[in-house]
Order: C-alpha cells, then structure tokens, then sequence
C-alpha cells in the first residue's frame, strides 16, 4: 500500500455523504472526522480504513479474522496456490 495521504473530504464529498454516514463507515465519530478533514493528521490505520473502504471498495464488515489468517497462511506457506486463487478471483465475473 502507497504511503500517500487519502483525500477523505474529497472523497466523501464526491459520494455526497454527510461526516456521520461517511466516518462512521471506518468506526471514527463524526467530530473526530471532521478534525482530520480540518487538517489534522490522520494515523496510518484510518489512513488504511479509508482507503480500503472507499478506494477498493472493500466492505469491511464481512471481513472476519479465520478470513484474514487463511490469506496470511496462504501468502506464507503456499505462494504459487495464493497466486492462482487471486488470478481466478479477479477473472471470475462480477455479480450485480
């Protein structure tokens, strides 16, 4: 993941969400996020919140930790199987 800066008000103000609707997404409360929108810095983990989020698009509410700790075995202990199951997860279509 990039080191940049996420855009949060541009973002949020592209989606038209309210501060509420928008941080409370990540688990931030509406003044905190408006502090981060006024400038102050904003910690790596709300970084990466925000940017899996709202850039990939990624809904963290499904995500569960036997989930996240069977990529992780895959990704350390069989590197060539993690590959091909993430080619296949991004050719298979899209529902919707």
């Amino acid at each position: 993941m990039k080191n940049e800066t996420v855009d949060a008000r541009g973002i949020r103000r592209k989606l038209g969400l309210n501060q509420q609707q928008f941080w409370s997404r990540i688990g931030v409360t509406q003044s905190g996020g408006s502090r981060y929108e006024s400038g102050r810095n904003i910690p790596r983990p709300v970084q990466q919140l925000l940017r899996l989020v709202y850039v990939e698009q990624i809904d963290i509410s499904k995500i569960r930790r036997d989930d996240w700790e069977v990529v992780e075995y895959l990704k350390s202990n069989d590197s060539e199987l993690f590959k091909s199951l993430k080619k296949a997860a991004k050719a298979k279509p899209k529902k919707g």
